[in-house]
């Protein structure tokens, strides 16, 4: 199947890492379903990839009916569905665990882990019957999935859940052709991960500027991810600046 015949579903996809990996989709040739909360940056997206290569969908990832008409829409429109760039997160205000409220916990689970949960079992039920059959997810895990920054359990709690989520999805996913990996993403510079520049809470009680990288390198990574045949599968991938404090000692 060739590129200008396959389906993307890109969640978060207004801003940040979820626009530059539907940029690159779409310029390898992809028609690409954007969704996001807000409409206004969907729309810019929709207008940078120009033509009919793209179908901006606001979505509100807490509500399942919201997600419900996602996948309803892009079925209705383009017929089936071959990758799930599963992307859409938030973030929690870094306060102590102990101050952290159980409403904003919950916040943050249903954003992180829930919504990628029921995206993944609506992109399944298509993805399973559809002729070819199959396709690709892809979770946005996060270098939190791997080690936690200070006064962020919530994150680094749905962050480390969603490598549990890869890894039965990839194992459920092996009846229908259908593969899931994961991609772990630290410190690329976007509205989320650019604050880095202006120096963060570390380890040791020190604040530190850090290392950031273009967003536009993790948008190619997916792609490349995204362009395997179903029979090959990275199942994860780390892409991070190369200066940040993650391995060694900083």
């Amino acid at each position: 199947m060739s590129g200008a015949d396959r389906i993307a579903i890109v969640t978060g996809a207004g801003t940040g890492v979820g626009r530059a990996a539907a940029l690159a989709l779409a310029g390898a040739g992809w028609r690409v379903v954007l969704s996001g909360r807000r409409p206004g940056p969907l729309e810019a997206v929709a207008a940078e990839i120009g033509g009919d290569r793209s179908l901006a969908v606001p979505t509100d990832v807490t509500d399942p009916d919201s997600i419900a008409d996602l996948f309803a829409r892009t079925r209705a429109q383009f017929g089936r569905l071959d990758l799930l760039f599963n992307n859409a997160g938030i973030g929690a205000p870094a306060v102590p665990l102990e101050d952290l409220p159980l409403e904003t916990w919950r916040q943050v689970i249903d954003t992180n882990l829930t919504a990628l949960f029921l995206c993944t079992q609506h992109a399944f039920r298509i993805m399973r019957d559809q002729d070819p059959r199959g396709g690709r997810i892809i979770n946005n895990g996060s270098i939190s999935a791997h080690a936690p920054r200070p006064n962020s359990i919530a994150y680094t709690a749905t962050k480390h859940a969603v490598t549990g989520l890869t890894k039965a999805t990839s194992l459920d996913g092996r009846a229908y052709d259908i593969a899931c990996g994961q991609i772990d993403i630290g410190n690329a510079d976007t509205p989320m991960g650019g604050k880095m520049k202006a120096g963060v809470p570390q380890a040791d009680g020190s604040l530190r500027a850090e290392a950031v990288m273009d967003p536009a390198h993790v948008g190619q990574a997916v792609l490349s991810m995204a362009s395997l045949p179903l029979d090959a599968n990275v199942q994860f991938m780390t892409i991070m600046a190369t200066k940040m404090p993650f391995v060694g000692r900083g």
